[in-house]
């Protein structure tokens, strides 16, 4: 992504964070209050804030709490930053042109001042501060910055931008303000890797690897922004521009390696397989319906080694429409015989034709599901990725028509349905690290496109990955967030019947 397009996703991206509810919160997290007003998108976006500000301020405007304020400010830094990056891209391009070199054939004098003017532009600490880049020039002087510790104004901009956006989290995560954590997220901030590490350790001992990684999961997205911006790696600042920008980052955070890495470590066509249920699945599917809390129970039935699961429905209006079920990731380990392995799960995120969604496709071939009928999908953690991902897929869409996509505890925010008509739902719960690592966390001011459903909460399953399982969603939907329950199966009522058909598949890599 150029530092243009990063500039115009970030310049367009709307305002607004994730609304979530708290039944009970025994491990001292407040909930989230609400949504953030939407900002301005385009060219006004500043002009329009301060004008709301203003307006706020002569008691002429909705009020708004703290934190939406320190998001409304962390957009325009965010703006101001990718800004004064393109600026100095297109500065540093302007003084190494050729055109530059043959006009000072002409009249050196002028040249000269020239390119004094622009290097003091772009090294004075009172101009860009040393924000050269782009191109073959600019890309070295920009390493050499990054060798040499010079934080260039766009950077800073860009720190403050991710230092408001974890402030402003903190007020409904009031565990990210203990001092422990905000010595973590200080060091980050102040790009002191050592004591981070020393914040990090005292965290963990502390309260043990699993809270630690929990109490700091809603910032998780920013402090790996912060890590590529402010450390010595030139390549891997791309990470923390995109996310800046609210975009789905293509490369990770440490070594910058790119997302088109990944299809050759999970190179599989796919492959699917008609199975037997064993007798605790075929107990689960016994007592199955058109029901959310029953789909998310089915899904953790079928497990995560391999196993889909496709329904036919024989639904109260005549009409017969089918059900495609898929369990998320195994952990066990990096990468094994399936799709539901940890390769497969980061490559599900950042692409599309993934081994899952090619075993999918031919799964609903070999099942024999007729072309033009209605399809729902079901998904949790990478299944709700790969759910999403065949939605995007046009050939899919074309032969199919995929009325509903429901995602549960997955990072879908940054994907997108080829035909608009699909209904995505999307279920969250905010103590979970792995919907946040499409970029788009609590302390994110982007939202989604308005007519998704997106349903979130803070529940008891404080600790990751507890927080992550099918059976804490399945739980809360069916206890404290039961008007959700009710919610999502007014949604899906289409899919009300009679069900003539459970078969489970295998899928495998090849």
């Amino acid at each position: 992504m150029t530092a243009q397009a990063v500039g115009t996703a970030a310049r367009s991206a709307p305002s607004g964070r994730r609304s979530a509810e708290a039944p009970a919160d025994p491990a001292g997290v407040a909930a989230a209050s609400g949504s953030a007003t939407p900002a301005e998108a385009g060219a006004g976006t500043g002009a329009a804030a301060a004008a709301a500000r203003s307006a706020v301020a002569a008691g002429q405007g909705p009020r708004r709490t703290d934190p939406e304020l320190l998001l409304a400010a962390s957009v325009l830094l965010a703006d101001a930053a990718l800004t004064a990056k393109q600026a100095a891209a297109e500065l540093t391009g302007a003084v190494s042109s050729w055109r530059l070199g043959l006009e000072a054939l002409r009249r050196p004098a002028w040249a000269l001042g020239t390119a004094v003017s622009c290097a003091r532009a772009l090294t004075s600490p009172a101009g860009l501060g040393f924000g050269a880049n782009g191109g073959l020039a600019g890309e070295l002087a920009r390493i050499a910055g990054n060798l040499t510790h010079r934080r260039p104004a766009a950077v800073a901009m860009a720190v403050d931008a991710f230092a408001l956006r974890i402030r402003a989290i903190a007020s409904d995560h009031p565990n990210l303000d203990s001092p422990l954590a905000r010595r973590l997220t200080d060091a980050m901030v102040a790009g002191n890797r050592l004591e981070a590490l020393r914040a990090m350790h005292a965290l963990v001992e502390r309260l043990g690897v699993t809270r630690a990684l929990t109490t700091m999961s809603p910032v998780i997205m920013e402090l790996s922004a912060l890590l590529g911006l402010l450390d010595e790696n030139p390549v891997n600042d791309d990470f923390s521009w995109v996310t800046l920008a609210g975009g789905v980052p293509t490369t990770d955070p440490f070594l910058g390696l790119p997302s088109t890495l990944l299809k050759y470590l999970n190179p599989g066509p796919g492959r699917a397989e008609r199975a037997d249920a064993d007798s605790i699945l075929a107990k689960v599917l016994a007592t199955s319906g058109n029901d959310i809390v029953s789909y998310v129970n089915d899904i953790g039935a079928l497990g995560n080694h391999g196993l889909v699961l496709l329904r036919r429905v024989e639904c109260a209006d005549g009409a017969v429409r089918h059900v495609l079920l898929l369990p998320g990731t195994s952990f066990a380990l990096l990468s094994n015989s399936t799709p539901q392995d940890l390769v497969g799960a980061f490559d599900g995120l950042l692409r599309t034709d993934t081994t899952y969604t090619r075993a999918a496709r031919k799964l609903l071939v070999r099942a024999g599901v007729p072309a033009g009928s209605e399809l729902m999908i079901v998904g949790h953690s990478l299944g709700g990725m790969t759910a999403m991902n065949l939605a995007a897929d046009v050939e899919v869409s074309s032969r199919y028509q995929i009325t509903h996509v429901i995602a549960v505890g997955s990072p879908i925010d940054g994907k997108r349905p080829a035909d608009h008509t699909t209904q995505v739902i999307s279920l969250v719960n905010n103590h979970d690290v792995i919907p946040m690592i499409d970029g788009r966390g609590p302390a994110s001011p982007n939202d989604i496109p308005a007519s998704w459903v997106e349903l979130a909460w803070l529940d008891e399953s404080y600790d990751y990955p507890l927080s992550h399982a099918p059976q804490a969603y399945s739980d809360t939907l069916r206890g404290p967030m039961a008007h959700h329950r009710e919610k999502v199966n007014a949604l899906i009522s289409a899919y009300d019947g009679r069900i003539v058909g459970n078969q489970p598949y295998m899928l495998r890599d090849k």
